[in-house]
């Protein structure tokens, strides 16, 4: 399985919003682009995606910019990489239907609808909470420690 760019972006200012959430402060798409070091254009193609899926909010101002819609523990990593990696949650074509139905059959059966429900349920299994507080305990752990 490939996520893309635009699906690792996505995820990645949705653990950001997530680490942001007890804060209850918008972020602007220009904070993410100086903090992530993305393109701001590419950004806003995101959150267009993530925005029209329900996960984030958009508050207009001049104390404008994004919030997670709901809490982090109530979002998982499957929302966000289904509202951004179409591709990614298809069901796989089939191949030998017409010429050998049983091949494809098995195949199906065995093989590609266990793999797309494996997939989905652990996708499902982490939420940005997890994430979240994840990325701080890696935080502390690159932290230097100085003793004079």
């Amino acid at each position: 399985m490939k996520i893309s760019v635009k699906g690792r972006y996505g995820l990645a200012v949705m653990v950001c919003l997530a680490q942001h959430y007890n804060s209850g402060e918008n972020i602007t798409v220009l904070r993410f682009s100086k903090e992530l070091g993305f393109s701001k254009i590419y950004l806003e193609q995101v959150f267009s995606l993530i925005k029209r899926a329900g996960l984030v909010v958009a508050v207009k101002g001049a104390q404008g910019g994004y919030q997670l819609a709901r809490h982090p523990k109530d979002i998982s990593v499957f929302d966000v990489l289904s509202a951004i990696e179409y591709s990614v949650f298809e069901k796989t074509e089939e191949t030998v239907t017409s010429t050998r139905p049983d091949i494809e059959k098995v195949m199906q059966q065995e093989v590609f609808a266990p793999l797309d429900r494996t997939v989905e349920k652990f996708l499902k299994s982490i939420t940005l909470m997890d994430l979240a507080n994840d990325a701080e305990s890696y935080k502390s752990e690159s932290g230097f420690m100085y003793f004079i």
